[in-house]
């Protein structure tokens, strides 16, 4: 997993930006309006997400639009997936334990 995708992620206003892209590409004004940023900042935080390679950019007249790539995503989400397992075996086990404890209570 690329540490400079967390690190992109870990500014709120970056992870603002990306949840507003997964609505569809838009400019750098409207995501600056939207979330109630100065477009310089917001171009700025875009940038991040540019070289951490989660966005990308397309010229459109004088605009530049900006899309979310997918694959940093899907490398983020195999990653978690390593994780899941594990998490799920020790929900497994802690539901084995409740159950335990509750029939030691019904035959006590």
């Amino acid at each position: 997993m690329n540490v400079t995708t967390f690190s992109a992620l870990a500014e709120p206003n970056r992870l603002d930006i990306v949840h507003l892209l997964r609505e569809g590409p838009l400019p750098v004004g409207e995501i600056a309006g939207r979330l109630e940023l100065n477009q310089p900042q917001t171009s700025k935080h875009l940038r991040v997400l540019s070289d951490a390679g989660l966005v990308e950019v397309q010229a459109a007249a004088n605009k530049r639009i900006y899309s979310l790539r997918a694959e940093p995503l899907e490398e983020m989400n195999t990653w978690l997936d390593s994780f899941r397992s594990m998490w799920e075996d020790r929900y497994d086990q802690l539901d084995a334990y409740l159950q335990q404890l509750q029939h030691k209570k019904e035959d006590s």
